[in-house]
């Protein structure tokens, strides 16, 4: 476990023997959801990564079920300050949570004097109940008890910690943070669980579930500018009439001879493109891509040197991803989250990235139909999103919570399924500029390779990173006073 090089004090290197963020930011695997990017950047940006246990409950809504299994989570202490310090909750996603990660939230965390603690994701990485992924195991994998999980952790941390501290009563100021559907998750556990936490930052946060996600594509379009666009556009055409002429040339062309389904060819190809806006790397496709065009050259030539070398190398995409095959193998293994995010994609988000009726830059194979389809698949009968009871539960983009910071990139397709809109004890955010995306006020720009400690220096306005990191941290400090001042960790 690797710690900075401040003195510990005794007592708190006792409380390290007694008693975790991870990649709690998207790099989701399964297509361009939210790729958890710290699963790919090695334990060098770790600050934290030993291994801790929890007993969790594996239904939190069954009287009788009273089965539990280990769940991981890591802390980190370096920064806490004993007398009172907060607790920051970093909440981990879809995939494999290895530790604790130095980005901008440590900057926060040694500002505020604050422990930061990461629970994994049931199912996802070494948490899994089971010893197979079958579907009819998957039914415990739900964004319902994936909350409860928080507050459960949530509740046996802070007694640890009272115990540690030989405190008999009063809890320390907690604060939620997520990137991407973890951002969801931190809006939606302080609107479900508003006495457990002093508020909440959901960056970058899903909140909206979407059946037919078409404004994906658009955002696309638009961060990509016109002339980007057209090339995109032609790239696309082409491709799909050299699919119909011989297939196997041009599967061969992008390393990915394995996809033998048009649908998940085409969805691989449009998700590489996603990627450059996604996470703030908009010049390494649109340079080249665009010369080409104007040079008269092979434009898909062009793309694929472009995807085997960034999305494929730099990125370090597995095409498997995106093969149904793997996505129906039901081995707990290190490429299990795959078959994970799907299945709750397949049966609460959908966030189904379909090709819009006119203007489009993906293939129009990857319609609602090809969704549909790989859930009946990978799933078997009956499985497909419950989008409306989703909204319904959570409240959509017209979340009813408060003490919610809401933050988005300018250039990030899935900002549109998030909440852009203040409302009086809700500020939303937009971080503005040519390469800021998915979860930009955390971890800044690009985000390939991955910065430490958020650097936004290489966004193309750092000011804008700076003055919403700025709001930010006075909300934080406005709402942990709050809670002080009460003496109780909500309001």
């Amino acid at each position: 476990m690797r710690r900075s090089p401040m003195t510990t004090p005794f007592w708190l290197s006792f409380f390290l023997i007694l008693m975790f963020w991870t990649s709690s930011n998207a790099f989701v695997r399964p297509r361009s959801t939210f790729l958890q990017l710290e699963s790919s950047s090695g334990s060098s940006n770790y600050l934290a990564d030993e291994e801790l246990w929890f007993h969790q409950s594996l239904d939190h809504f069954s009287p009788y079920d009273h089965r539990k299994f280990n769940q991981r989570y890591y802390e980190l202490l370096d920064f806490f300050r004993p007398s009172g310090g907060p607790i920051f909750l970093k909440i981990c996603g879809e995939s494999a949570c290895n530790g604790i990660s130095n980005d901008y939230l440590t900057v926060l965390a040694k500002k505020f004097g604050a422990a930061v603690v990461s629970l994994e994701h049931r199912y996802y990485g070494k948490s899994s109940p089971f010893k197979s992924h079958s579907t009819e195991n998957l039914k415990y994998l739900s964004s319902k008890q994936a909350l409860f999980d928080l507050a459960a952790f949530r509740q046996y941390y802070q007694d640890s910690l009272n115990l540690k501290l030989n405190k008999t009563k009063g809890e320390n100021p907690w604060f939620v943070f997520g990137v991407s559907y973890p951002g969801a998750l931190s809006a939606w556990f302080r609107l479900k669980f508003p006495h457990l936490t002093c508020g909440s930052l959901a960056s970058s946060a899903v909140v909206q579930a979407v059946y037919n996600y078409t404004e994906f594509d658009q955002q696309v379009g638009e961060s990509a500018g016109p002339e980007c666009k057209a090339a995109l556009q032609e790239t696309n055409r082409l491709v799909e009439q050299r699919l119909a002429a011989n297939g196997k040339a041009v599967r061969g062309l992008f390393g990915a001879t394995q996809l033998d389904i048009d649908g998940d060819f085409m969805y691989f190809l449009a998700d590489a493109a996603v990627i450059a806006f996604q996470y703030g790397n908009p010049d390494k496709l649109c340079g080249p891509l665009v010369q080409t065009k104007n040079n008269g050259e092979d434009l898909v030539e062009s793309y694929a040197k472009y995807v085997k070398e960034y999305y494929l190398g730099s990125f370090g995409v597995d095409v498997e991803t995106y093969n149904q095959k793997h996505l129906k193998n039901t081995a707990v293994t290190e490429g299990s989250s795959d078959r994970l995010w799907w299945f709750q994609v397949c049966t609460e988000v959908a966030y189904f990235q379909v090709a819009p009726a006119n203007d489009s830059i993906r293939s129009s194979k990857v319609d609602t139909k090809y969704h549909l389809d790989l859930c009946k698949n990978v799933f078997g009968e009956g499985i497909y999103p419950e989008v409306d009871a989703t909204n319904l539960y959570y409240g959509g983009k017209k979340i009813a919570g408060s003490k919610i910071v809401f933050t988005n990139g300018s250039q990030d397709p899935w900002r549109h399924a998030s909440k852009q809109t203040s409302s009086p004890d809700m500020p939303s955010y937009i971080v503005s500029c040519h390469n800021c995306g998915h979860g930009t006020d955390l971890r800044g720009c690009p985000q390939v390779p991955l910065n430490p400690e958020g650097d936004a220096q290489n966004c193309s306005n750092p000011d804008a990173v700076h003055k919403v990191r700025q709001q930010i941290v006075e909300h934080i400090d406005l709402w942990l006073s709050e809670c002080q001042d009460t003496g109780r960790s909500y309001m």
